[in-house]
């Protein structure tokens, strides 16, 4: 009887504890180098010279540049990446520490050093959509 309401316990904690500590968000600080401010850059990855013709962007040989895309997930470079449903190619976003960064990541790709993608970058302020809305809510209250 009291291991089973221990359990009982246990699990009333561990399920609600989720709603009491949420979890980090994104636009906080994981660690004390992430403090520095990040710039914030589009890549639009576009068809290259080495573009199988005909062949859709899921059929192309982008093995080595997801493989990159990952890894730059992992270090914290690239926040969103994915190709374009209409088979023009893909699109990147990037948060690094300046355009120099920025640049070497795209130079470093194997798809672009292939000539499977050619691109485009730009820098990109993002707003703070959510805090708009709060104010915005707040304000026809």
């Amino acid at each position: 009887m009291v291991a089973t309401v221990a359990s009982i316990i246990l699990f009333l904690v561990l399920s609600l504890a989720p709603m009491y500590c949420p979890a980090q968000s994104l636009t906080e600080t994981v660690n004390p180098q992430q403090t520095a401010a990040k710039a914030t850059y589009l890549v639009v990855y576009r068809p290259g010279p080495a573009w199988l013709t005909g062949k859709s962007v899921m059929e192309q040989p982008l093995k080595e540049h997801g493989k990159y895309m990952l890894s730059l997930y992992i270090k914290g470079s690239m926040r969103l990446a994915g190709p374009l449903t209409d088979n023009a190619g893909g699109a990147v976003l990037l948060e690094v520490s300046d355009e120099a960064e920025a640049k070497a990541i795209v130079a470093n790709d194997p798809a672009v050093k292939s000539g499977s993608f050619v691109y485009e970058m730009h820098p990109w302020k993002l707003q703070p959509w959510e805090e708009f809305a709060k104010k915005a809510k707040g304000a026809t209250q």
